[in-house]
C-alpha cells in the first residue's frame, strides 16, 4: 500500500484555509497536520489524483515526472497551489515565489504504482501491460 505524504509551506500572504483546501482538492481524505507555518497531510488513496490527471489528459506529463522523481522505493515531484485549489493538476519545475505542494509517495512496488497512476499510452490511449 502506498504511503503518501503532502506538504505545502503557508506564507504570511496566504490564507492557511485554502492551502488546506488545495492540498485536500487533489488528495481527499487526507489526514491534515496544521502548523503556522506549514500543512502537512497523510493518506494511502491517489484515486481522486489519478482521476484528476485523467480528465485534464495529462498521463504522459505525470508519468514523466513520477519516473524522473523515483529515488529507491519513492518518487517525488511539485504541484501548483493555485491550480490545486482550482481542483487541478499542474506541475512544476523550479522555483516558485510562494513555493508548491511537496508529493512524495513510497511504495513497495513503485514501478507498478506508476502503471497505476500513470500508465504507457499511446496516441493518448492507455495502453494495458
Amino acid at each position: 500500500m502506498a504511503l503518501v505524504t503532502i506538504s505545502a509551506k503557508c506564507y504570511p500572504t496566504e490564507d492557511p484555509a485554502k492551502v488546506e483546501r488545495a492540498v485536500l482538492n487533489l488528495f481527499p481524505g487526507s489526514e491534515v497536520e496544521r502548523s503556522a507555518y506549514a500543512i502537512t497531510a497523510k493518506t494511502s488513496s491517489l484515486e481522486r489524483f489519478k482521476e484528476l490527471i485523467r480528465n485534464h489528459r495529462i498521463l504522459d506529463a505525470t508519468r514523466r515526472v513520477m519516473v524522473q522523481g523515483t529515488n529507491g522505493n519513492g518518487t517525488r515531484f511539485v504541484l501548483n497551489k493555485q491550480a490545486a485549489l482550482s481542483g487541478k493538476v499542474s506541475f512544476l519545475d523550479g522555483k516558485v515565489a510562494l513555493g508548491g505542494i511537496q508529493v512524495a509517495i513510497e511504495d513497495e512496488d513503485l514501478s507498478t504504482l506508476i502503471d497505476q497512476v500513470a500508465p504507457i499510452t499511446v496516441d493518448g490511449e492507455e495502453v494495458p501491460r
